[in-house]
C-alpha cells in the first residue's frame, strides 16, 4: 500500500499525551527522590542512560509522571521531535516537562512506528518545519505536537516496518559494538608491546616505567626532524589559486593515513611563509584542535605541508620506523594532553619542544617492524567495521525514506543476511 494510501490522523488522536514534571528547587531539595529523563537522554530511537538526574516528585503525582514500557517519548526543545521508545530497563522513572510522553490509545497502534515516521519526517521529509514556536528557544508543545499529521497504516505494515528499520538498527549496533571491543584490544596490546616488546626478555626500569632490557630510550628529538606548519595569507590568491601541493589540517589528524588533500597551496606560499616540504613517512600530530583533535595522529603518504596546528615529525628511518612512530605516539594520546594542558596556553597545545623531549621506548628495527605490523592488523580491523556501520547507516536512512514515502514496500525487501532484532 502506497503511504499516501494510508490513513492519516493527528497524532493527538492515536496517542494519550502526556506532561512530564518541572524541575524547581524543591523538587531537587525533596525526599523520595525518582531518576528521570531529559532531552538529553532521548536520542533518535534510543534512551541513553549514562547519566540521569533525581527529583523529589510526591507519591500522588508519581503514577501520571512515571514512564511505563513502550511509551514514547518525544523532545520538545533542542533537536525538536526527536523520539525514542522507553523499554522499562529502571522500574520507576519519570520524565521532565520538556519531553512529552506518548502513550497509544488502542492496540492497533505500533509506537515504534511512529518513532521512525517522526525521524523521517522531521530529518527528511521536513513536513513538520513549521512545527516549533517560533520563540527565543525553538520548542514544540503538546497542542502543536496533538495536531501534527501522521500516517496510520494496517497495524501488520506498522509492524512489519518498524521492525525492518529496527534491524538495521541492531546491525549498526553491532558494528558499534565490535569496533569498541577492538579498539579495546589494540589499547591492551599497545600497554603490553611498548613495556614488554616482543621477545620475552627481562625488564628494567625507565623514567617512563618498566621496558625490555635491551631497548634504548632515546628523546624524539634525536630521532628525526621536529617543527610544524603555517597557514598562508587566504587572502592572497597567489598562494591558493592553482596549487599543487597538498596542504594538511588537524581536522584529518582523525585519518590514521593521509595521500592527499582537497586543500593546496603554491610555491610562492611555500617560498613566502616557509612552509616545510614534508615527505612521506612523515608523522602528523594535531599540536591544537578543539575537542579530542588535539593529540590525534596521522601518517602522510605523499609530498605535503601543513597548517600551523600541525606538528610533524620526519623520522631517521634508520632509526625508528614512521608505523611504530604514530603507534608509540597514539599510545601517548592521553598523556600528550596532559602535557598540552600544563604548558601556560590557555587553549592547549603541544610545543615542538614537548615533541621534541618526549622519550620514545626503542627496539631494534625488526622488531619496530614486527609491533607495527601486529598494531596495523587490528587498525585494519577497527576500519573493516567503521566501513561497514557507514554503509548500515546508509542503508538506514535509504530505507527510512523510501519506506515512510511507500517507494519501497516492506514485504519486497530481504533482509536475511542482517542479525534479526526485535521490533
Amino acid at each position: 500500500m502506497n503511504a499516501q494510501q494510508w490513513d492519516w490522523r493527528p497524532i493527538g488522536e492515536l496517542f494519550d499525551i502526556g506532561a512530564g514534571k518541572t524541575m524547581s528547587a524543591a523538587a531537587r531539595a525533596g525526599a523520595g527522590k525518582v531518576p528521570f529523563l531529559r532531552t538529553s537522554n532521548v536520542l533518535w530511537d534510543e534512551i541513553d542512560l549514562t547519566t540521569l538526574d533525581e527529583m523529589s516528585i510526591p507519591t500522588h503525582e508519581l503514577a501520571e509522571k512515571r514512564l511505563l514500557p513502550g511509551d514514547l517519548l518525544v523532545c520538545e526543545g533542542g533537536e525538536i521531535g526527536r523520539a525514542a521508545i522507553w523499554s522499562g530497563e529502571i522500574d520507576t522513572v519519570s520524565f521532565q516537562n520538556h519531553l512529552h510522553r506518548l502513550r497509544p490509545t488502542s492496540t492497533d497502534v505500533h509506537p515504534h512506528f511512529y518513532v521512525y515516521f517522526l525521524q523521517c519526517a522531521f530529518t527528511q521529509l521536513g513536513i513538520f518545519e513549521g512545527a516549533g514556536n517560533k520563540t527565543t528557544i525553538p520548542n514544540l508543545s503538546r497542542n502543536r505536537l496533538a495536531a501534527l499529521d501522521v500516517p496510520k497504516p494496517p497495524f501488520d505494515a506498522q509492524r512489519a516496518i518498524a521492525g525492518t528499520l529496527a534491524k538495521v538498527r541492531k546491525s549498526i549496533a553491532i558494528q558499534d559494538k565490535t569496533t569498541a571491543t577492538a579498539i579495546e584490544l589494540k589499547n591492551a596490546a599497545m600497554r603490553e608491546l611498548f613495556t614488554r616488546g616482543l621477545r620475552g626478555e627481562a625488564q628494567k626500569d625507565s623514567e617512563i616505567g618498566p621496558i625490555p632490557e635491551s631497548w634504548r630510550l632515546p628523546t624524539l628529538g634525536t630521532l628525526g626532524k621536529i617543527g610544524n606548519g603555517t597557514t598562508p595569507n587566504r587572502k592572497n590568491i597567489a598562494y591558493w589559486q592553482g596549487g599543487t601541493l597538498p596542504w594538511i589540517t588537524s581536522g584529518r589528524m582523525y585519518e590514521r593515513n593521509i595521500s592527499g588533500s582537497d586543500i593546496h597551496v603554491t610555491p610562492a606560499a611555500l617560498k613566502d611563509h616557509s612552509l616545510p616540504l614534508l615527505k612521506p613517512g612523515a608523522v602528523l600530530i594535531a599540536i591544537v584542535g578543539q575537542g579530542k583533535t588535539l593529540g590525534h595522529c596521522a601518517l602522510l603518504e605523499v609530498d605535503a605541508t601543513v597548517s600551523r596546528h600541525v606538528g610533524f615529525i620526519q623520522p631517521n628511518e634508520k632509526s625508528i620506523l614512521p608505523r611504530y612512530l604514530i603507534s608509540f605516539l597514539e599510545s601517548q594520546y592521553t598523556y600528550l594532553r596532559q602535557l598540552a594542558s600544563g604548558n601556560g596556553s590557555t587553549r592547549g597545545a603541544l610545543t615542538c619542544s614537548i615533541l621534541r623531549s618526549l622519550q620514545v621506548p626503542l627496539p631494534t628495527l625488526d622488531e619496530q617492524a614486527e609491533i607495527a605490523e601486529i598494531l596495523d592488523a587490528i587498525d585494519r580491523k577497527i576500519d573493516l567495521h567503521k566501513r561497514k556501520r557507514a554503509v548500515l547507516e546508509e542503508l538506514f536512512r535509504t530505507l527510512l525514506h523510501k519506506l515512510m514515502t511507500g517507494e519501497i514496500d516492506v514485504n519486497d525487501l530481504d533482509l536475511s543476511a542482517l542479525p534479526a532484532a526485535n521490533a
